[in-house]
Formats: C-alpha cells, sequence, structure tokens
C-alpha cells in the first residue's frame, strides 16, 4: 500500500463524482432554504413582541384615560356629572327638608 502524498491520485467514476455533487447541492440549498425562513420567523417574533409591548401600554394607559376616551364615554362621563349635579340639589333639598321640621 502506498503512502498518502501530493502526488496521490484518486480514481472516481462520473456517477459518483456527480452523486456528491448533487449532494452538496442538495446541502447547500437545504441550508439556505433554512437560514432563510429563521430569519422569517425571527423577524414575525420581533413583530410580535412590539405588538406585545403596544399592547401592554394600551391595556394600562387605556382605563386610565391616557390614551383618549370613546365618545361614548364622553357622552357618559357628561351624563353622570349631570345626574352627580341633580343627586346634590335632591340632598340639599331634603337637608332643607329637615331641618324645617
Amino acid at each position: 500500500m502506498e503512502e498518502l502524498s501530493e502526488k496521490s491520485q484518486i480514481k472516481l467514476d462520473i456517477k459518483t463524482l456527480i452523486g456528491i455533487v448533487i449532494g452538496i447541492v442538495s446541502i447547500a440549498g437545504i441550508w439556505f432554504d433554512l437560514t432563510g425562513k429563521i430569519s422569517i420567523i425571527e423577524s414575525s417574533i420581533m413583530r410580535l413582541e412590539y405588538n406585545q409591548t403596544l399592547n401592554d401600554e394600551f391595556r394600562i394607559k387605556w382605563p386610565r384615560g391616557e390614551m383618549g376616551a370613546l365618545p361614548d364615554d364622553a357622552k357618559q362621563d357628561l351624563r353622570i356629572e349631570y345626574l352627580q349635579k341633580d343627586v346634590e340639589k335632591i340632598q340639599e333639598i331634603i337637608e332643607q327638608l329637615k331641618s324645617k321640621k
């Protein structure tokens, strides 16, 4: 058996060489496909995280009234204010009636 050197030769038939090339090309194609899918998934995750932070901000600030209010909420708030004034007037009348007794 000869020793391995710079002048060593390998004999392959064409079918084996074509099979090796096809295998390498297939592995490269799979690699690039997986890399592309991973980058798409990473961008989707970043988008979801951003939307989650916006949702958290909305969930916290909306009930406090820091992000505005719906028109119906504004109408309801006005009605409540008017009702509070009416209740105060009624309480004053009741107090006046109690003091007359």
